[in-house]
């Protein structure tokens, strides 16, 4: 494996350092983050998806120009060392011809608040780009293809509601090939499970936010009561218990380590993350995020895993004039431009933990023959703003009142739509790696 090209990915230590303390003195204590909820094909089930995702507009007086200009995001890029000249996560959005692979009337599967369509949204140009790469073509998402070289397979998506969203995505392009049959849920509809009955192919989706043991104490509308407990020290069980029965996992997270919480390791108290009025320190949610990835992927290699290990890197979000809880919205309806919209603060911070910890364990994994790769959708998120569910995450909500106002979703993403591309992208890892 190329070390030099994953170098690049990331500034050195002592850069990272001096901007890591600049990043937590502007977090501060100045925010809490609640997490939405969002309903299944289940009218009204809920399940603790982002209520209040955190944005760069959450961290004011944060100046606009505060992250680094296009030149310097791309010091924050991966490459793809395993698609030989082609490098799949460099390229840019182009104007895709035909229909989409599905619609909510052709996929069952979609959730209620990332029916976007279903919920009345009246321009669909958000669904004519597809992510085209540089150097060279990437095939849509095959359905009959994938389903054929996956016989007898067993998939699973781990982590939290964008983990879902994704997986949603997959259900739905896979559906219009053999539609999928639900099989298990538990009672929130957290952790699921469908057959693909003709290719014996099983797909499961499992809620673990933090991929570690947390204690999280919400309502059903999102509302805590206490700040989260995070064992950093401990992979959760919903998962780890069955690592060793599928052939293919893909791992995502990184937003829920924002919310204010409690760490804990060796069930002892070593810190914490934006707990207010408590006599802790305040660590800063970078370094759980960083221990619990490490330890996740010493737990993957130390596993000697036979299954395929994908790794998703967070998402951006797209608030403009304010964030979730302040009126914040997104309203544009084609791809931004290149440099228009900055990775901000707080996702800076988780990419300058991730893209590391997967770089040290794809070094690991290139001497055991353990398969480690890296989905880097974060650059080719950034610069679509238009593809958020907004105000269209409620059902018609200007039905009544062309002027009223709504909560907008700028954080998950609209089925069909951008992340459909994700897909594109998984399927070209899986089949070409």
């Amino acid at each position: 494996m190329k070390q030099n090209s994953w170098r690049s990915a990331y500034y050195n230590q002592n850069h990272f350092v001096l901007k890591l303390g600049i990043s937590i003195l502007l977090v501060g204590f100045g925010f809490r983050l609640l997490f939405s909820h969002s309903s299944n094909v289940i009218p009204n089930e809920t399940d603790n998806i982002l209520i209040t995702p955190v944005v760069e507009n959450d961290l004011n007086p944060v100046p606009s120009d505060f992250v680094e200009s296009p030149k310097e995001f791309n010091q924050f890029q991966s490459k793809d060392d395993e698609s030989g000249e082609c490098d799949i996560f460099d390229g840019e959005w182009i104007p895709r011809s035909g229909s989409p692979a599905y619609t909510n009337n052709t996929c069952r599967w979609i959730e209620s608040h990332q029916n976007c369509m279903g919920n009345g949204r009246p321009d669909t140009g958000y669904i004519d780009w597809k992510w085209s790469p540089k150097a060279c073509e990437l095939p849509r998402f095959d359905a009959k293809k994938f389903l054929e070289r996956m016989r007898d397979k067993s998939w699973a998506f781990v982590g939290d509601s964008i983990t879902r969203n994704h997986l949603q995505s997959f259900i739905c392009l896979l559906s219009q090939v053999e539609d999928a049959v639900d099989i298990y849920h538990d009672e929130a509809y957290k952790n699921r499970k469908w057959h693909f009955p003709t290719y014996n192919l099983t797909v499961s989706v499992v809620w673990s936010p933090f991929l570690a043991k947390a204690e999280i104490f919400e309502d059903v509308n999102g509302v805590s009561t206490s700040e989260i407990e995070v064992h950093m020290d401990v992979l959760d069980k919903t998962w780890t218990e069955q690592f060793s029965t599928w052939d293919y996992i893909l791992f995502s997270s990184g937003k829920w380590f924002i919310k204010s919480a409690i760490y804990y390791e060796n069930n002892s108290i070593l810190g914490c993350h934006g707990c207010e009025g408590k006599n802790y320190t305040d660590l800063g949610f970078n370094i759980a995020y960083q221990k619990i990835l490490k330890n996740l992927f010493d737990f993957i290699m130390n596993s000697n895993p036979k299954s395929m290990i994908i790794y998703r890197t967070s998402t951006p979000d797209h608030f403009e004039n304010g964030s979730w809880s302040t009126g914040g919205s997104c309203d544009r309806t084609v791809p931004a431009k290149e440099g228009e919209f900055e990775l901000g603060v707080l996702n800076r911070i988780l990419r300058e933990v991730e893209l590391p910890e997967i770089s040290r364990a794809r070094e690991w994994a290139s001497e055991t023959g353990v398969k480690l790769k890296l989905l880097d959708v974060t650059p080719l998120s950034l610069v679509r703003p238009d593809g958020h569910p907004g105000p269209y995450r409620h059902f018609y909500p200007f039905a009544k009142d062309k002027n009223a106002k709504v909560q907008y979703d700028c954080l998950h993403w609209c089925l069909p739509g951008p992340i459909d591309s994700w897909n594109d992208l998984l399927m070209n890892l899986v089949l070409n790696g």
